[in-house]
């Protein structure tokens, strides 16, 4: 979820410092009990910040008065209330957009760094072809990594403004003007990941990368027309996420989500919803178009955001509804697995007081400052870890929660990169320990020379299962079984395909091979 702070358009709707964290805490719990796992909280607005910045103003919507302390810091709010429930919060920052030339973000810039800034009709914008406009928006992303414990970073406008006047559009050629937006990410990206590893970097590109072969974006894309090189982020590992705005319907949809699932390069792709446009005062669109957008981002094995918050809350069209009947079951946020080879160990006990679960911590060695921890729960025995439906309780900070009576018991230790541990298990009172079987919906792993598929859906024609380098060259293909043996496979990250009786194959995930 988008969770937007300019003008207060998301939050804060009302005054006062108090009045402010009732409705933050509203907002939350509603999106925690639809299933979000993720906020993206627009922490820099226009030169102007939802904390306290030794660089920037504090923005206006806090107080109504520009740049004045409104006494508590949003950022660290949202950060802690996200956190206790389970969700991650990632710090969205707009990039290259400074706002009215007058107002006190873009004054304030103007005044400190005038170099930094172009006008371009009433609004103000850092400029992507000076060098230092990158070593500038280092200082801020450093500033939010270094003093939050924030899951991610988010640039938004990262790239060329529409309105760039064509004069000076014609001095640059496009490569050019993509490589001065690249040299900015690369230089926040080689800047943040050192320090935290395990916090995302992303972006959200326009929603369309580039023309397709049967289907054109139409003059509106990422590549061509806002020098916005994305696809290009992911193959060189500067991000690990992208949250493409495909605010479009039917074939301006579609087509481009699959387009970005297969430009992935292993990383996460989780495509933007415009619920905005259910607003009669938005657009003309019906609840299906997003139900279906919905529907075929999970078919395709990639996630959804929307935008924005208020449209979701208000439950514009019936989508709160929708979403929460959709997204019923908890859904863990798929693991880093290119950043770290650090798998935490098992929780080292497991005890049921009552109806009080208890576990021992677990140890973990990715540098990441502490661990989380997943809680599942079901009536047979052992708990299969790879069904969300039987998540009760998903990136837990304690080591003891409640839970519903009578019941087995699963729990896994799981570091901030999302990579889990083997689970221990509760039976009659006794704890053991079972193999991870899975890291996610499509995600697979294996620490020897065996794994277990999901049960094959009805409706998947697969005789055999092809696995592939992540680059797509194959490494064997084996006929379709449950239990698949992989121990002539060296340890590393696989896709892996079903071909049916027809010919087709289709990715049905990736595998990690990881033996000691």
């Amino acid at each position: 979820m988008w969770l937007t702070t300019i003008g207060g358009i998301d939050w804060p709707r009302s005054s006062g410092q108090k009045a402010q964290k009732l409705e933050m805490i509203s907002i939350l719990d509603q999106l925690k009990a639809a299933g979000i796992n993720t906020v993206l909280f627009q922490a820099r607005v226009r030169g102007t910040t939802m904390y306290p910045s030794k660089y920037e103003p504090w923005e206006t919507c806090l107080t109504g008065t520009p740049g004045k302390n409104p006494g508590y810091d949003p950022l660290k709010l949202c950060i802690d209330l996200c956190h206790e429930r389970g969700m991650e919060c990632h710090a969205w920052v707009v990039t290259i957009p400074m706002g009215n030339w007058n107002k006190i973000g873009c004054k304030t810039m103007r005044q400190k760094h005038p170099n930094l800034v172009k006008r371009i009709g009433d609004d103000g914008f850092m400029d992507p072809e000076n060098t230092l406009t990158g070593d500038y928006l280092v200082k801020i992303c450093r500033e939010i990594v270094d003093n939050y414990d924030v899951d991610g970073i988010h640039l938004d406008y990262i790239r060329y403004p529409e309105t760039w006047p064509t004069k000076l559009k014609a001095k640059k050629t496009i490569q050019q003007r993509r490589n001065y937006i690249t040299d900015i990410v690369r230089k926040i990206s080689h800047s943040i990941k050192p320090r935290k590893p395990w916090i995302k970097f992303s972006c959200s590109p326009i929603g369309k990368y580039d023309n397709l072969r049967r289907y054109s974006a139409g003059g509106w894309n990422a590549h061509t027309a806002v020098s916005q090189d994305a696809q290009l982020w992911l193959k060189e590992g500067l991000m690990d996420e992208l949250f493409p705005m495909m605010y479009f319907r039917d074939n301006n949809f579609f087509p481009f989500a699959i387009d970005w699932k297969e430009n992935s390069n292993g990383r996460l792709i989780v495509p933007g919803l415009g619920i905005y446009f259910l607003d009669p005062k938005e657009g003309k669109w019906e609840l299906d178009q997003v139900a279906r957008q919905m529907n075929v981002c999970r078919q395709i094995g990639v996630g959804h955001c929307y935008f924005r918050s208020k449209f979701f809350t208000d439950n514009t069209k019936g989508i709160y509804d929708y979403a929460r009947a959709f997204d019923a079951t908890p859904a863990l946020v798929p693991p880093m697995t290119w950043a770290t080879k650090s798998v935490p160990s098992a929780p080292k006990s497991l005890s049921l007081e009552g109806t009080r679960l208890h576990w021992g911590a677990a140890h973990d060695d990715s540098g990441a400052p502490y661990l989380l921890y997943n809680v599942y729960a079901s009536d047979t025995y052992p708990v299969d870890i790879t069904k969300a439906e039987n998540l009760v309780a998903v990136r837990q900070t304690k080591t003891s929660i409640q839970v519903p009576a009578h019941k087995y018991y699963a729990v896994t230790a799981m570091n901030r990169f999302g990579i889990e541990s083997k689970s221990i298990q509760l039976h009659h009172g006794k704890a053991t320990q079972t193999p991870r079987q899975s890291t996610g919906p499509d995600q697979f792993f294996s620490e020897g020379n065996v794994f277990v598929l999901p049960t094959k859906e009805n409706t998947l024609d697969a005789k055999y299962i092809i696995i592939e380098t992540l680059q797509g060259q194959t490494i064997t293909i084996i006929p379709y079984t449950r239990t698949l043996d992989v121990k002539k496979i060296p340890n590393g990250i696989y896709q892996l395909r079903s071909l049916g009786r027809n010919g087709r194959n289709h990715r049905i995930g990736f595998l990690t091979i990881k033996r000691p």
